[in-house]
């Protein structure tokens, strides 16, 4: 290409604008340049700045300001006109200085959305991304775009306008609401070297721009997403370092670039909603590859807190003792317990790894982002986070229905509250917290419609204090039952089932519980026994299809129905009536017959959320992030 006259170079720029174009053309889109007269002929820009002379990326470079001379380029900026006149001088003049010594002279351009239409210098545009040149110097005008709360672009690139006008960087885009909020968090905890004064400067030369080179080498650059997406995805698993090793960079991408493949998760998971019971057909070896028949399978669990101090915990081991006794031939368990809530727990899980375990439980959301760290590592482990609904290709996630169990609650609470305000100690915000406030609220109300649900945070997942924090607030806020009310002391069902928390009928003047009333249990030894059993004898397809090139990602998400959940509640004090309405409800749900979420369901702003006898798909649910109009929740302050 270097050895080619100024004119070659032009027919071979002619040649892929005629290319671009047919292509453009034959799918039924425009084959010329986008020009922004066109599209802000209807919009109201509010300002105009300048922003001077900048350093502008060729890539973000994609239109002209005028239609007339958006009409001289093919869709890819080469020049669609092939006469004999004063535009193919001009550009084989440019393309010969370009050659000898660089160009120089600044062009201008409108800014738009993070995107840049030339005003003047159109042709140098087009030699230097002939010669796919990486920037472009250009005098800057910025056009605003007035907020518009119905339009996700423009909400997108407001939130980049405060990211660059705190940054000063513009190389960065992303497809997703909130991620330049979230890089921005990342980068004002960033502490580079003192010797570099500003860290944003560092970070973009020494660590994005690294980043970026590298993930267009391994093929990046194909995938659907903008680099800002993979470099978030990748500072969310591993930080922002202070400098790369490339070679080490390139080789963690590789494996990063099949997780990438998922990016936007909801068009590619697969809800598991029960136990794969039998074979379903051929089986991919990458299930059989590395455990062998006469092999027992190493089997890992790795707790948060500890099994004496932890109900939760306490549920889990139940959980690994009863896969011992019921396959204890066939497998070898261990554990470890009080894995560090943090950055840590990678080290201590990848023990695990090391330790050549087949298959890999971490038992609580907090040990997501380590775990699919050391799934990253080991790709021939399998993996498996206790968590929602985040499934990846390297790490599947697994969880109960909990709204099936709480929506029974609710019907207990409903039927015995005696002012008709009822407590619930939440955790966070999440889907699945959602869901189940909002399926114990419908059970409620479902019995006594004039149920209030008020709801406290504790923001955080498992602490005795907060939670006893949150209960006495329900109470201030006049509420007669409680649901999540810890418990002090240990009781037969806690010992049973480790349940750290229960339904509770409150004293409101002092404070302590009446009766403890019900609480959903998990049986988490039937989880596991039967995940691990359809590995052992070959039935584990949706695994399988999870580590295949063109398979699904896999959510285990089961309910009572798998008998992995199933409610107590108190034969003593809970009325005759209620427990017959109760043991009702839960035979129609586990025989598919009703869904808690049928409509018609308002949320607590009086919208219609669930029309009239439609109820709630899985994936509806699963991303739940609206409440019923009989729940009171105060503000989440994070």
């Amino acid at each position: 290409m270097k050895d080619l006259s100024p004119e070659e170079h032009f027919r071979a720029a002619h040649r892929s604008a005629l290319k671009e174009y047919s292509s453009k053309t034959s799918k039924g889109q425009i084959g010329y340049l986008p020009s922004l007269e066109g599209l802000i002929k209807d919009t109201d820009i509010v300002s105009y700045v300048d922003l001077g002379l900048m350093e502008v990326p060729l890539k973000k470079v994609i239109g002209t300001y005028s239609y007339l001379r958006s009409l001289t380029f093919a869709a890819n900026f080469m020049p669609i006109l092939n006469s004999e006149s004063e535009f193919k001088s001009k550009w084989v003049s440019l393309c010969n200085s370009h050659i000898k010594e660089g160009i120089r002279d600044p062009i201008k351009v409108y800014e738009y959305l993070n995107w840049y239409y030339v005003v003047e210098g159109n042709k140098r545009v087009s030699v230097l991304k002939y010669f796919d040149a990486y920037s472009i110097t250009a005098n800057v005008t910025r056009l605003i775009p007035k907020i518009d709360n119905s339009d996700p672009n423009i909400q997108l690139y407001y939130e980049f306008l405060k990211f660059t006008n705190k940054t000063k960087i513009i190389s960065i885009w992303f497809t997703k609401r909130g991620s330049f909020t979230k890089l921005l968090d990342l980068l004002e905890k960033y502490n580079p070297p003192d010797k570099f004064e500003n860290k944003y400067k560092y970070f973009e030369k020494y660590i994005y721009n690294v980043f970026r080179n590298v993930y267009y080498e391994i093929g990046g650059d194909k995938l659907p997403i903008t680099t800002g997406d993979a470099f978030l995805e990748y500072a969310k698993i591993y930080g922002i370092p202070f400098e790369f090793n490339e070679v080490e960079l390139k080789k963690k991408l590789k494996e990063l670039k099949k997780e990438l493949r998922f990016f936007k998760k909801d068009k590619f998971v697969n809800i598991m909603t029960k136990p794969v019971e039998k074979s379903q057909g051929n089986v991919l070896s990458t299930i059989t590859t590395f455990i062998k028949p006469a092999k027992k399978i190493k089997v890992a669990f790795a707790y948060a807190r500890t099994i004496e101090t932890s109900g939760w915990t306490f549920t889990h081991d139940l959980g690994r003792q009863y896969v011992d006794q019921v396959l204890g031939s066939q497998v070898e368990t261990s554990y470890i317990e009080n894995v560090a809530e943090n950055d840590n727990a990678y080290s201590q899980i990848k023990t695990l790894a090391e330790n050549g375990n087949d298959i890999i439980f971490t038992t609580s959301q907090v040990f997501l982002k380590a775990t699919l760290r050391c799934a990253l590592e080991y790709p021939n482990i399998k993996f498996f986070n206790c968590s929602e609904y985040k499934p990846y290709k390297h790490l599947s996630n697994y969880y109960g229905r909990t709204y099936e169990t709480r929506f029974l609650t609710g019907v207990i609470a409903g039927s015995m509250t005696q002012n008709n305000i009822l407590g619930y100690a939440a955790t966070s915000p999440t889907p699945e917290v959602i869901s189940c406030i909002n399926a114990f609220s419908l059970g409620a109300k479902m019995v006594n419609p004039y149920t209030k649900v008020k709801v406290t945070w504790t923001r955080e997942w498992n602490s005795h204090l907060k939670f006893t924090n949150a209960n006495n607030r329900l109470m201030e806020l006049g509420a007669d039952i409680v649901s999540n009310r810890n418990l002090s002391l240990p009781r037969d069902v806690t010992r049973k089932y480790g349940v750290f928390s229960m339904l509770c009928s409150m004293d409101i003047k002092t404070g302590k519980p009446i009766h403890h009333l019900a609480a959903p249990i998990w049986h988490w030894g039937i989880f596991y026994e039967k995940i691990i059993r359809s590995v052992l004898n070959g039935t584990y397809k949706t695994v399988t299809d999870m580590f295949s090139s063109d398979g699904k990602l896999v959510n285990f998400w089961w309910g009572m129905a798998s008998d992995v959940l199933d409610i107590y509640y108190s034969k003593k004090y809970v009325p005759s009536g209620t427990q017959k309405l109760v043991n009702l409800m839960k035979n129609m749900i586990v025989n598919n017959l009703y869904n808690p979420f049928t409509g018609p369901i308002y949320d607590n702003k009086g919208v219609l959320r669930i029309n009239d006898e439609e109820a709630a798909s899985h994936e509806e649910i699963l991303n739940m992030n609206w409440f019923v109009d009989n729940v009171e929740p105060e503000e989440y302050i994070k």
